[in-house]
């Protein structure tokens, strides 16, 4: 395969808060306030023409709507080949009818660990995934709660095609957080604007043009089954397996959809003289005789809609001053005084960013790696990867934004604690691939991941930094406690060696040693997080004026060191040591994490050299360039930190719309913009111990300006 081995330049189309612990970085700014309006409004994002990779999307961090060039999901067809629509929720969800009877233990396969058995729901068959293992993989899975999009009729009768369309020209205006969608069809005008509620789960449309009158242009509002294949979240050949019930009145429609054992409620308002008709059970038409606009209000919920629904005004307003104020609030970083080629295109990603996690990544639980979109792993969340979706949002002064999904953690401890008490372990065992309810989904690789174990530590350390108060330690001190007594628990001693071990049975963060999980050992990254993990419960002990704990001193005192060879960290202790694809994970033990004892930056400068020269660029993911950045500026080398981030490889190609592309089957990865975000804050405002400088982590050699302002240390 070949090694992609240089980098390249691209061109681009407030609190100070002291503690004897950390300290936070309010502002880098070095010519007054930023110009928040001029920084978001030059990446407002312009389509021309018909791209089935660049749909645009409108929504909370609940709920999302993604349209493609009309504004609507008007042609679902020509998107599906690139980047699909969706009208996703964080609660929308349906499992096929089980009809085995399957359950966890059905997916069971034992493996030894220090000389006992220990069940894992690897899902072994005798080919592939085993029956049992295949339902619960894919069930529940997230629903595409409806289509919405426009019926357009040409003068001949027959239905318009994405290509009869003409002079398209499509904004999505980030200040205000709407799209505005504009074409012509033989010669009318058509101008569509699309807005999400900033609260509450609406769609609000206004449609403006003589077609509308003509009858030639309607809206149409279509339903589909769930799906249980990958990304595809709507099934529209089995009509009969699913029921709309629906009530029609006065320019109102209520909808109730039955999905086998799920359900959820739909309201439709239309002002302006719009009529709503019954197509089919599943398929509901706005019509409007009497004049040139229409307004539609589409509302979503798990229960009645009963309140009054906002007309398209009010929904406007509110999203506007929610956009205007999330933009004036929280953090910002101007790079329009760099001279750097690549600034720009930087400064475009990393604002595009912003929105893209804003809508889809902040709502009441962890989100899928493809957000609101498309179904990626069947709609369901990876926790090893909320760090990369969420993070950020501390960073840049959002934290109510990642605090929305951390109850989530405490609602699903009996689970989590019933896992790890079957396994043998204290504590709670966090699931990997989940959904809702908590239940870990069989895998031969997700089971047997550990470094998703301490996140939830790093994200209530995150929340004392910004509250450092007894009421956040209060708050969070069971999510912590329970962790770290899973995280105790969880090492092997090694008589022998006097130390303890970590594995086997388990897979580092760097998948592909998933062959040897029976016999890997002391991956390099996570005995540095076991490390600073505990370490950090033990001060969250004494914050509350507790003891430490003896038994998590013992484990911190005598754990592994990393392994070294030839002078570089390897991935793993063991044979085959390193392999050089996928994630380069030994980085973030220095980079993701700061310093530890069992780190040598001498070594972890060599590890860094070594993974510019060897690695296999096309096998890694979008979330390893930020931390090859995030390494490289801890090492004090950034101007390797910005070679990282502009690493000449696909999986780090951000598109038109800012999505974080990386091949067919992932058009989309919001866990590469969410590192990013990370990454460029933490370069600007600088970590814990860092170089007195303004933006530490960015070259100083004149051609970084960078301004920034209300961006918080990292740890």
């Amino acid at each position: 395969m070949k090694r992609i081995t240089k980098f390249i330049c691209i061109s681009g189309i407030l609190l100070l808060l002291s503690s004897p612990e950390f300290l936070y970085a309010s502002s880098n700014s070095t010519s007054g306030k930023i110009d928040r309006y001029a920084l978001v409004n030059r990446h407002n994002v312009i389509i021309k023409e018909p791209n089935s990779l660049n749909p645009l999307s409108v929504g909370n961090g609940e709920f999302a709507f993604t349209a493609d060039i009309t504004g609507l999901q008007s042609f679902p067809e020509f998107y599906e080949k690139g980047m699909p629509l969706g009208t996703q929720s964080q609660w929308g969800w349906h499992s096929m009818p089980n009809t085995n009877g399957y359950k966890s233990s059905d997916a069971f396969q034992e493996y030894e660990v220090d000389g006992r058995k220990v069940p894992y729901a690897s899902g072994g068959g005798s080919r592939g995934y085993s029956p049992a293992a295949t339902w619960l993989r894919s069930n529940p899975h997230r629903l595409h709660l409806g289509q919405i999009g426009l019926r357009m009729t040409k003068s001949d009768g027959s239905a318009a095609k994405i290509e009869d369309l003409k002079n398209t020209s499509q904004t999505l205006y980030l200040w205000n957080g709407f799209l505005n969608s504009q074409f012509e069809l033989e010669g009318e005008h058509v101008q569509v604007k699309t807005f999400c509620h900033p609260h509450r789960d609406i769609l609000a449309v206004r449609i403006e043009s003589q077609l509308l009158r003509q009858n030639k242009l309607s809206v149409v509002l279509a339903f589909p089954y769930g799906s249980d294949v990958w990304r595809n979240a709507a099934d529209w050949e089995h009509p009969d397996s699913h029921q709309t019930r629906c009530e029609i009145k006065d320019g109102q429609a209520v909808l109730l959809r039955i999905l086998d054992d799920d359900r959820y409620h739909v309201r439709i308002a239309c002002s302006n003289g719009g009529q709503i008709k019954a197509k089919s059970q599943h398929e509901y038409e706005i019509i409007q005789r009497d004049g040139d606009s229409l307004e539609i209000v589409f509302a979503f919920s798990t229960e009645q809609i009963s309140e009054p629904l906002p007309d398209f005004q009010t929904v406007r307003n509110d999203s506007s001053k929610y956009w205007q104020e999330f933009w004036s609030g929280g953090g910002a970083i101007d790079f329009s005084q760099c001279t750097d080629p690549r600034a720009a295109e930087l400064e475009r990603r990393v604002v595009l960013s912003q929105y893209l996690t804003a809508i889809q990544c902040s709502g009441s639980r962890p989100p899928q790696e493809t957000g609101l979109v498309c179904n990626s792993w069947f709609g369901k969340f990876h926790l090893e990867m909320h760090w990369w979706h969420a993070v950020h949002f501390a960073m840049w002064d959002r934290l109510p934004l990642l605090e929305r999904s951390l109850p989530w953690y405490k609602a699903i401890l009996p689970i989590a604690k019933a896992k790890a008490k079957l396994q043998g372990y204290e504590g709670v065992r966090w699931p990997k691939m989940t959904s809702p309810d908590g239940r870990d989904s069989p895998s031969s690789v997700g089971e047997f991941l550990i470094w998703q174990q301490p996140h939830p530590i790093y994200y209530a350390e995150l929340c004392y930094r910004t509250n450092p108060d007894k009421e956040t330690l209060e708050k969070y001190k069971e999510i912590v406690f329970e962790t770290a007594e899973f995280m105790a628990s969880y090492p092997v001693w090694d008589e022998a060696g006097k130390r303890y071990v970590l594995g086997p049975v388990l897979i580092p963060a760097q998948e592909s040693y998933g062959r040897y999980k029976s016999s890997a050992i002391n991956p390099t990254f996570e005995l540095a997080y076991w490390y600073w993990a505990l370490d950090t419960a033990q001060k969250w002990r004494q914050r509350l004026g507790m003891q430490c704990e003896p038994k998590w001193d013992k484990i911190i005192k005598n754990l592994s060191r990393p392994t070294i060879r030839e002078g570089v960290y390897t991935g793993i202790e063991t044979s085959p040591y390193t392999i050089t694809e996928d994630h380069p994970s030994m980085l973030c033990a220095l980079g993701f994490l700061p310093q530890t004892p069992l780190i040598e930056p001498e070594v972890m400068k060599r590890t860094l050299d070594s993974v510019f020269e060897k690695w296999d660029w096309p096998s890694t993911w979008g979330w390893d360039y930020p931390v090859m950045a995030m390494t490289a500026a801890r090492l004090g080398q950034p101007e390797k930190a910005i070679d990282s981030l502009f690493a000449d490889a696909q999986k780090n190609r951000y598109l038109a719309n800012g999505h974080n592309y990386q091949d067919a089957r992932l058009p989309l990865y919001l866990p590469g913009n969410g590192g990013l975000l990370t990454a460029v804050a933490m370069m600007a405002a600088g970590w814990d111990d860092c170089p007195d400088r303004p933006a530490p982590g960015f070259p100083d050699n004149g051609k970084w300006n960078v301004r920034s302002e209300g961006l918080r240390r990292m740890p």
